[in-house]
């Protein structure tokens, strides 16, 4: 009876360790797979993101394009099953940089994400490669400036307008407010139009419109048909685009409410964006 006992304690042991194992893995794919969505939002020009493989045994493969300074970078990041309780794999190439400069990026890429484990990383990674790289091609090496720094190599960021369709607001005032909160930490211009149409008009730097992306993914703005807080799932990016040439940037985040199409266009035309209401809004009517 003893002996029974001792093998059904150990049998009990161990479904609940295997229960508990999958549960966990289960948890971290999803998280896995939620921060991929968000990515896949964020870079979405052309080629800039794309999904390699996705499997059990390997997890989530997938590329990311970017620019940093002028060099095209090719980032290849893999999240095991156990991610973000580990750090991704990453690869780096680059047809303008030599094997070692890429291999001095990878390693830093690294070595910052030792730092992050346990919650997603990748888009903080990308964020602070951009920010805090500097390659000196003539010197075939990469230097780095910190966060709160300044670095004489460093690019003057160019003007890039973006276009939002949000499908809907259940709780206006807030998720209102919100947007207007964050356009103003992040230094953002535009314009939220409130209509038929829910469109988020943004100016600014590139990788701040980035990360204005990254927090209308990922925090609870909104709330569900029960009034639960919700996350926006719906959004779409119409466009990220340069300034159009000879157009300023709006000085002020400012909320429009508009009545009919007429007067939609009528805004996109008195901030000289006209030519992207043709082409982005005028299509979805």
């Amino acid at each position: 009876v003893v002996c029974l006992l001792i093998q059904f304690i150990y049998l009990l042991h161990y479904f609940i360790c295997t229960f508990s194992h999958a549960s966990t893995h289960a948890t971290m794919s999803e998280t896995a797979l939620e921060e991929m969505a968000v990515l896949s939002a964020i870079y979405c020009e052309k080629d800039e993101f794309e999904l390699l493989e996705q499997s059990d045994a390997k997890g989530l493969v997938f590329q990311i394009q970017l620019v940093v300074e002028t060099h095209l970078l090719k980032l290849v990041f893999q999240l095991p099953p156990e991610y973000p309780s580990c750090s991704p794999d990453i690869s780096v190439s680059s047809e303008q940089l030599t094997r070692k400069q890429c291999s001095d990026i990878r390693l830093s890429l690294l070595n910052r994400a030792s730092i992050l484990i346990s919650q997603p990383m990748v888009h903080e990674l990308l964020l602070w490669l951009q920010q805090n790289c500097t390659i000196a091609t003539s010197e075939q090496s990469v230097r780095y400036c910190s966060p709160g720094g300044t670095c004489e190599q460093r690019c003057k960021e160019e003007t890039w307008t973006a276009l939002l369709l949000i499908d809907h607001m259940r709780a206006r005032n807030k998720y209102q407010k919100t947007i207007e909160k964050w356009t103003l930490e992040l230094g953002l211009t535009g314009r939220l139009f409130m209509g038929k149409l829910i469109l988020i008009l943004l100016q600014g730097a590139k990788e701040t419109i980035k990360e204005y992306l990254l927090l209308q993914k990922t925090v609870k703005v909104d709330v569900d048909s029960t009034g639960k807080k919700c996350k926006e799932r719906m959004m779409r990016v119409l466009c990220e685009t340069p300034l159009p040439l000879g157009c300023k940037q709006l000085p002020a985040f400012e909320v429009k409410d508009y009545s009919s199409l007429e007067e939609l266009r009528s805004e996109f035309e008195l901030v000289g964006l006209f030519e992207l209401y043709h082409e982005f809004v005028h299509t979805l009517l």
